[in-house]
């Protein structure tokens, strides 16, 4: 598992944190890259990251050269206290998924709308970010396991989710949508993949979403490797996130699949904690203040051309 570390760059004056509510969330894919730099008011830093055993250089973006924000209050909950005094905050996230959590022009620094937000997030709180790099199937193993505190990575919000873990306020709204090959008009409807392949991502929402509707899948590590295997033939459709889809034929001009399904029901993605964290409602706080000031709708409009956070 790669584990890149990254110094928080001021990226906005921070308001003071109120607590708010808790959320919910969960989902995810792999992609190709897209876009880069940070908004208006962040920059770029470099720090050193360890990928298996070997040291190499990686930058985010972030806000300012030292962690901002609150470093601590007497509202905050014993675990958040415990996190500020650590002054680090361990991030999961795909590293795959353009433009949600991507390196630029494949190799470059880790970036993307999820990066981004939760750097805001984290700059708001007083902390740096450690950010841990793995394949979806296993994003949430690893938070299981203690390798880091949370997960950006689109978390698709669902009730067996909500169960399972503790999710934040929704930071992306968005639809989700079938791809097919451009020459292949079978697929009108979702009902009309029963019976198709589709490649998805094992333990995602997406995938859920095929079986309900009677495709097979078959696994794949992300959206770019579910693409390549939809243009291969080798499968019939790919259900995504239709902003990685819009993003995606933006960024590649790609004229040999299409969006062929919108879905009707609306997504929500959260940011992702063990159960019993502790931690949500500082982070709610951090949420709602980026919300107020408007750097979420910066980071979107960055990403998306429009604001996507609600």
């Amino acid at each position: 598992m790669q584990v890149r570390t990254f110094k928080i760059v001021s990226l906005v004056a921070a308001a003071a944190l109120a607590l708010a509510a808790c959320g919910s969330k969960t989902d995810s894919g792999a992609s190709t890259d897209a876009t880069s730099a940070a908004p208006d008011t962040a920059a770029s830093s470099s720090a050193q990251a360890t990928t298996d055993g070997a040291t190499v250089t990686g930058s985010a973006v972030t806000g300012s050269t030292e962690a901002g924000g609150s470093t601590g209050s007497t509202a905050d909950t014993p675990e958040l206290a415990a996190l500020k005094a650590g002054g680090v905050l361990r991030v999961g996230t795909e590293g795959t998924y353009s433009p949600f959590t991507f390196h630029q022009d494949g190799s470059g620094p880790l970036t993307g709308y999820d990066i981004d937000v939760i750097t805001a997030v984290a700059q708001e709180l007083g902390l740096k970010v450690e950010f841990s790099e793995t394949q979806w199937d296993s994003i949430f193993a690893g938070l299981d396991a203690g390798r880091y505190d949370v997960i950006a990575n689109q978390v698709t919000v669902n009730d067996e989710r909500k169960g399972l873990y503790d999710l934040s306020t929704p930071y992306t709204v968005s639809a989700g949508v079938v791809l097919t090959r451009s020459d292949d008009d079978s697929v009108k409807t979702l009902a009309d993949i029963a019976g198709k392949k589709s490649a998805q991502s094992t333990t995602s929402n997406w995938a859920k979403v095929a079986t309900d509707n009677g495709a097979t899948v078959s696994g794949v590590e992300g959206f770019a490797q579910a693409v390549q295997l939809l243009k291969q033939k080798r499968v019939d459709v790919t259900i995504n996130d239709s902003l990685a889809a819009l993003e995606y034929f933006k960024t590649t001009g790609d004229t040999d699949i299409k969006i062929a399904v919108t879905t009707d029901d609306k997504s929500e993605q959260a940011l992702a904690f063990k159960k019993n964290s502790g931690l949500v409602a500082g982070f709610d706080a951090a949420l709602a203040t980026l919300a107020a000031n408007g750097t979420l709708a910066t980071i979107s409009e960055k990403y998306f051309g429009e604001d996507v956070s609600k």
